[in-house]
């Protein structure tokens, strides 16, 4: 057994969040380069797959991990069009036609979702700080569109970031059956799995697909864009999938979440930087930023666990149940 080491854990979830963060920024160059969010969506989903299916046959027990009853195939299903493939590509959306750091704002707001879910599809008791929460996110959100003015967000990537933070909080409520039943690894290799095959039958039915030639050209920053799609699979999915999994070992899966909302703010800074003046936010957005995470942050720590009762006879062993829909990771 695994003896829980708190800063380990922390710094792993740092490490993933870095490397999220630089992602959105890589995938924005290869957006720009010319492959749509579609593309990206299946080139990372493929290549993912083909990473963790070598994973899951060479660490034991080997590719006995990988089998699967017919009663788990819905919820793999589900898991990964839902958190593998829906939200990636609407995100990919969003950050085509906003700022990454706000494209990611949005998204952040999943974990509010799941609360209500909590609180209103699964009668679970919530503190008070739940509504507090809500509201700083919601008057966050308002400062970063900028509401009092004429808003100057791109319609299309503030709906895009709304609906991949509503299939992350799907994505978060399946998770939690999912990791109770399978092992990380194998749980992402049905999940990319799924992914890809959408990924290949949207390509096949949506006319107008874009072509592949730009995975042979460099962006306008000079680096190659099948370089940085390498990244993308690698370093913006395998690994940082990887580092929260082995987080989960040595903290709550809400400390994970909250140690990760460091993601929007090092994808502002990194976009930023790279990118230009194009993806840098104003005094009101930032607030609203900071409001927003404050906001999440509040929600993330509002579910009151039951309690168990002391009057009740002991109970025979049973197996373990399905964790509460926590922040596990957000799929990118």
């Amino acid at each position: 057994m695994t003896t829980p080491r708190p800063v380990l854990g922390v710094a792993m979830v740092l490490g993933s969040g870095a490397l999220f963060a630089v992602n959105g920024t890589v995938s924005k160059l290869v957006l720009r380069a010319g492959l749509d969010p579609q593309q990206l969506t299946l080139l990372r989903a493929v290549g993912a797959l083909v990473g963790l299916l070598a994973l899951c046959l060479l660490v034991p027990p080997g590719a006995r991990r990988l089998r699967v009853t017919r009663r788990e195939l819905p919820l793999l299903a589900g898991y990964g069009l839902t958190g593998f493939f829906g939200v990636p590509m609407l995100y990919f959306v969003a950050i085509s036609r906003l700022p990454v750091g706000i494209g990611l704002l949005f998204e952040y707001t999943a974990p509010l979702m799941v609360a209500l879910w909590a609180r209103f599809g699964q009668r679970h008791r919530v503190r008070p700080r739940l509504w507090a929460g809500l509201a700083l996110s919601l008057v966050g959100l308002g400062c970063v569109a900028e509401v009092w003015g004429e808003l100057k967000l791109d319609g299309i990537g503030v709906l895009a970031g709304l609906g991949a933070a509503a299939l992350l909080a799907v994505y978060y409520v399946l998770g939690a059956r999912g990791v109770a039943r399978r092992d990380t690894l194998s749980l992402c290799a049905w999940a990319f799995g799924a992914s890809a095959v959408a990924g290949l039958l949207t390509r096949a039915v949506v006319a107008g697909s874009g072509g592949w030639e730009p995975l042979a050209a460099d962006t306008d920053r000079g680096a190659p864009v099948a370089l940085l799609c390498a990244y993308v699979v690698v370093l913006g999915s395998i690994v940082p999938y990887l580092l929260v999994a082995g987080a989960m070992r040595h903290l709550p899966a809400t400390s994970v979440g909250i140690v990760g909302m460091v993601e929007p703010v090092l994808a502002a800074a990194v976009a930023w930087t790279v990118i230009g003046a194009g993806e840098a936010l104003n005094t009101a957005q930032l607030s609203g930023g900071l409001l927003v995470l404050v906001g999440v942050a509040l929600a993330e720590t509002a579910r009151v666990a039951p309690s168990p009762t002391s009057t009740a006879p002991p109970a025979p062993p049973a197996p373990p149940a399905p964790p509460a829909p926590d922040t596990l990771t957000v799929p990118r």
